[in-house]
């Protein structure tokens, strides 16, 4: 399990790294606001640690960020404040579950395996092909059992053609079902992320096929033995 501890008190960020990767997960750590953002626009992850009060950008914003995104990824939040206000604000954002420094490290992980066994319970969502499985309420995919690292980009071009699977959709409708209004993407960059996904896809037998003039579509029968 990949998680992302976001932290900007030193000692206490490379104790929980520490600490957790003695316990089998795999860590990663950003310490500013500003730093957490951009890493999650960008990458996946199954749990979030989330301090509030850190530099560049509180902890609620990089959360209401991350939620307005529409990525679902389970977050804990890891404070010192702990007034109800704070408490009801941060769970109306979003979070997941809310732990109040100080803290035991026991009591950290059981929260840990708590917020993801409720996040993997909702499973509705799933869409298995062969050994590619893709959660679209979790915005996550794997390989073989493997989680598939996508940015958030290549996520949401995949999703567009695995809910059209077999169905033939233009450079024009993924440019139109992915950009933003804030953040519009152009035809080379539908180019640059189908390239990637295909890279990904292609070892286990998935194919992006592509007809000059036409578009694109996603071929997961070609998973299929026989």
């Amino acid at each position: 399990m990949r998680i992302l501890i976001v932290e900007d008190d030193k000692l206490l960020g490379d104790g929980l790294v520490r600490y957790l990767q003695q316990a089998g997960y795999v860590t990663e750590i950003a310490t500013s606001g500003t730093e957490a953002d951009a890493v999650l626009a960008n990458e996946e992850y199954d749990l979030v640690i989330l301090d509030i009060g850190l530099p560049g950008m509180d902890g609620f914003e990089v959360l209401r960020r991350l939620r307005r995104r529409q990525r679902y990824v389970p977050v804990l939040v890891l404070t010192a404040r702990d007034t109800l206000d704070d408490r009801v604000h941060g769970l109306n954002l979003g979070a997941d579950d809310y732990l109040v420094k100080p803290f035991a490290l026991l009591e950290l992980e059981a929260r840990i395996r708590a917020v993801v066994r409720r996040g993997q319970a909702s499973n509705g969502n799933r869409i298995v092909h062969g050994p590619l499985v893709v959660d679209t309420g979790a915005r996550r995919a794997w390989l073989d059992d493997i989680p598939l690292r996508l940015t958030a980009r290549e996520w949401n071009v995949l999703e567009f053609l695995i809910l059209r699977e077999g169905k033939m959709v233009s450079k024009d409708q993924i440019v139109s079902a992915i950009s933003s209004s804030d953040d519009e993407i152009s035809q080379n960059s539908v180019e640059v992320h189908i390239s990637r996904l295909r890279a990904k896809l292609e070892p286990a037998g998935l194919k992006i096929h592509s007809i000059r003039g036409f578009g694109y579509y996603l071929d997961l029968k070609a998973s299929t033995p026989g």
